[in-house]
């Protein structure tokens, strides 16, 4: 018998669904109807999945009104609201494509997202932390006037035609969200019905930008059989029923919090609890506790906040059992304080990308404790993943190389942008994620860095993963990041930032005395620098090539000559 080869493909009992959003929440209307599908601690809003759907359909109505129609691009720009969660639901139901606008964007991005996908409605919060959306939005279009059912006919968002504000109060130019939902007659009934029936589960229901830790956002597009699959997987690997209750502090503009979050929820009847519009650890703590949460979902930093609030020891984490923490590499010191310290006996850990719905590993709430603080688990159903080198030949399980995968969770590419998609998919099917990956003889894979992010140190190729793993044993340490910047003697040397536990203080002599004779000398740090934050995007992802940038100017560093 040959070596084994670095490829899985998951397998299932179950078939793929093959239904619409819209088919899938009166599916729950109609089975959970009385079930409390959604819960906003900051707003107090609460609704059953009966009343999700009623209000989703009335919403659906409005927007026909206004003269969207399937296959129009709507964008939705807020934190997690109430309103972004009924927009989801409603879009869905008439074939619009929903485009998840991050909330942290400011002009030029804005500009981009909108004329990039050619949005013809906006829906947006007034506000959020610093961010004043109505004000940038008029910087961008000046044109606005003051009747909004005039439409919009801006130069700079040619395309952009209905301005809908998450507001009670009038602002000239925008339409109140609440004003543009519809009673139900039975002439609209009827029209939804056929609606329904006209929607294709393969349609494009969905545009997700891409977190833009390099270049220009993209927008990779995704269908109700993309996104609605691998949401039910999720909660499949986390043995959600119509019992669970799941807190999402994670923002609902990204596949955390909409796909993993409340399509997850949506597919089993369970759920969802929305702690506040952004992230506060307090208010996590408050929401688990008060609403008997069984689920967490949160990128690592997420966790780590929780772990350290001074709160924390008042918690009653009692009724937690599972969630996902995902987003970004799991640090295992961090998952073992989650499983001990949180109560989250069965918490999952998953890997994946936008661009593949997002999931395409995730452990179970049954593999063996090592497994599930260790590796990001084994294949999904029906998703395959292959391991490949810089030949695009399939290395051998325990070997490293680029993870590739293929299968339902693939978008079907980036909007308007053919050259990047046939870069990211190649002509099989298959995503080339840019992620070093190794699987072993079990199926369980461990991502070990990503293919741009290795450090290549005289010849020693050093992956920044393996130096953050050491580096979180120590008991000072609560969060590191591991880049490399330049060096004229090596080309590059290893640089890291660490941010240390409160009430700790922490040297640099510490850290190298910590790695002495623990790693290989070429992989202790050359720079240490203690922060107090790292540079991330909003879903908590640490943007490396910002800290770079700033060690090469502090430390006026500069590139090695090469021939």
């Amino acid at each position: 018998m040959g070596t084994k080869k670095s490829y899985v493909c998951g397998t299932s009992t179950k078939p793929l669904l093959f239904e619409t959003i819209g088919e899938r929440l009166q599916t729950a209307a109609d089975v959970h109807s009385n079930q409390e599908a959604l819960v906003f601690c900051a707003s107090g809003d609460r609704m059953t999945y009966s009343e999700l759907n009623h209000a989703a359909d009335k919403l659906a109505v409005g927007l026909l009104e206004l003269g969207l129609d399937t296959g129009d691009r709507i964008g939705i720009w807020s934190p997690n609201k109430l309103e972004w969660v009924v927009t989801l639901f409603a879009s869905a139901k008439i074939g619009l494509i929903l485009v998840n606008i991050n909330p942290a964007y400011r002009i030029s991005e804005l500009e981009h997202a909108l004329n990039q996908v050619e949005c013809k409605a906006l829906v947006t919060a007034c506000s959020f932390k610093s961010s004043d959306y109505v004000s940038m939005i008029k910087e961008l279009a000046p044109e606005i006037s003051e009747d909004a059912k005039k439409g919009l006919n801006s130069k700079r968002l040619p395309h952009l035609e209905h301005l809908i504000a998450i507001t009670d109060q009038d602002i000239d130019g925008f339409y109140r969200f609440d004003e543009i939902s519809r009673e139900l007659s039975e002439e609209s009934t009827v029209l939804l019905s056929e609606k329904a029936h006209s929607l294709n589960p393969d349609d494009p229901i969905n545009i997700q930008f891409t977190s833009g830790t390099t270049g220009l956002p993209k927008g990779a597009t995704l269908s109700h059989f993309n996104i609605l699959n691998n949401a039910y997987s999720v909660g499949d690997a986390m043995k959600f029923t119509a019992e669970d209750r799941l807190c999402i502090p994670v923002p609902l503009y990204h596949c955390f919090g909409m796909v993993m979050g409340v399509l997850c929820c949506l597919t089993h009847g369970a759920t969802m609890v929305f702690p506040g519009e952004g992230f506060e650890p307090l208010d996590v703590l408050i929401a688990v506790e008060r609403e008997k949460c069984t689920a967490l979902h949160g990128v690592p930093t997420m966790f780590t906040a929780e772990l350290s609030h001074a709160d924390f020891d008042k918690t009653n984490f009692s009724s937690l059992r599972t969630g996902v923490m995902a987003g970004a590499p799991c640090p295992v010191e961090v998952m073992k304080q989650v499983q001990s310290l949180m109560k989250m006996d069965e918490v999952t850990i998953a890997y994946g990308m936008t661009e593949t719905s997002p999931v395409s590993f995730q452990s179970s709430t049954d593999d063996p404790l090592e497994k599930r603080v260790s590796t990001v688990g084994r294949i999904m159903p029906h998703v395959q993943v292959k391991i490949i080198n810089e030949d695009g030949m399939i290395v051998n399980r325990d070997e490293q190389g680029e993870l590739c995968t293929r299968g339902y969770s693939v978008m079907s590419g980036y909007w308007n942008d053919h050259e990047k998609s046939a870069e990211a998919v190649d002509s099989n099917g298959w995503m080339h994620t840019g992620d070093l990956a190794v699987l072993d003889s079990e199926g369980y894979c461990n991502i070990v860095g990503r293919v741009k992010d290795m450090i290549i140190r005289g010849g020693e190729n050093i992956y920044p993963r393996e130096i953050e793993e050491y580096l979180y044993r120590h008991p000072k340490i609560q969060d590191v990041a591991v880049f490399g910047v330049p060096d004229t003697k090596y080309g590059e040397a290893v640089a890291t930032w660490i941010q240390v536990k409160s009430g700790e203080t922490c040297s640099e002599e510490e850290i190298l005395e910590f790695c002495d004779n623990q790693i290989a000398h070429y992989k202790v740090p050359a720079y240490i620098e203690f922060v107090s934050e790292f540079p991330m995007t909003v879903t908590g992802k640490i943007q490396k090539f910002v800290m770079r940038d700033k060690m090469i100017d502090q430390h006026n560093l500069t590139v090695a000559e090469t021939a």
